[in-house]
């Protein structure tokens, strides 16, 4: 049994479908979602539904990785998440806990849950069906999570790890990369670099296993293709991939601690692409894991979506 931990923000994300787009003085901030084109300054969009969703990459990957693992006979992958939440008590945290089901197998008792503090992370969302581009307005009061939490919050999971960081606030994710390369020697590391300007990323890079790198972050780097980020960076990190968001990196992890043995390198990359092309047609993450057939599809031995 392989233990899995995830560390990064889990957010809570507001979406609102919107009906008719009408001109009025600006008093607050919205969270919208498809709107037919980037609204204009001092304007609203009308809205006639509101749902409010967990979000955040480590979560959103954890939620497919969970409906994969859940489709295995023998489940060699315990999955848990480590971030940063309001209240344990509080309507946000429990929201955030209810969103993996009832049923659900993702350890969320490792979060570190900050008393007095009753709001999770909040994502704000506009994205424009004219362009395609997405802007995003984050919300976060609550207070980072120190190296010392994260030691004590891990200091008694024994065994086989794996540690995938979301890269983000650098210098205290390094400090925990590194505190995990001496007191256990024998863990993976996969890191994802994501957000272009970011000042640290590199460094994370360098002292990962595994590295998945965004498309953005690679033209902000001045790659022109996904090859010659990989050529470059490989010199950096054991192993390199370009990822397509969080369903790709839930494939990759769930390729490389479920069938690390029967699966090649290139069948493990096939697999998450496929299972990120199939998230890409779906409206949030339920049910991507669904699309999973047992069966075997070709000679590779990749499983196929269905």
């Amino acid at each position: 049994m392989t233990t899995l931990i995830c560390v990064g923000a889990c957010y809570l994300d507001t979406i609102l479908k919107q009906v008719t787009f009408a001109r009025m003085p600006a008093t607050k901030l919205l969270t919208l979602h498809s709107v037919p084109y980037f609204p204009e300054e001092d304007s609203k969009l009308r809205a006639d539904s509101l749902r409010v969703r967990r979000g955040g990459n480590c979560p959103n990957s954890l939620e497919v990785l969970q409906q994969l693992l859940a489709r295995q006979a023998e489940h060699t992958v315990k999955p848990c998440l480590i971030s940063v939440l309001p209240s344990r008590d509080s309507p946000a945290a429990k929201k955030i806990i209810e969103s993996f089901g009832t049923q659900g197998i993702v350890d969320l008792d490792r979060c570190v849950y900050r008393e007095g503090h009753t709001e999770a992370a909040s994502s704000y969302i506009i994205r424009s069906e004219a362009t395609g581009s997405r802007t995003l307005v984050n919300f976060n009061d609550l207070p980072e999570m120190t190296l010392d939490e994260f030691a004590n919050a891990t200091s008694d999971i024994a065994g086989r790890t794996w540690w995938h960081f979301e890269g983000r606030i650098p210098e205290t994710t390094l400090q925990c990369i590194q505190y995990l390369r001496e007191s256990r020697p024998d863990a993976s590391i996969s890191v994802e670099v994501e957000k272009p300007g970011r000042q640290g990323l590199e460094e994370l890079a360098a002292e990962a296993d595994v590295v998945f790198y965004s498309k953005s972050w690679a033209q902000d780097q001045g790659y022109a293709s996904a090859e010659e980020c990989l050529e470059a960076q490989s010199r950096l990190t054991r192993k390199a991939a370009v990822g397509a968001g969080d369903t790709f990196i839930a494939g990759m992890l769930f390729a490389l601690l479920h069938h690390h043995e029967d699966w090649r390198i290139r069948d493990k990359v096939r697999f998450a692409v496929q299972l990120a092309t199939s998230k890409v047609q779906m409206e949030g993450f339920c049910g991507v894991g669904a699309h999973v057939n047992e069966g075997l599809s070709s000679e590779d031995g990749t499983q196929a979506l269905v």
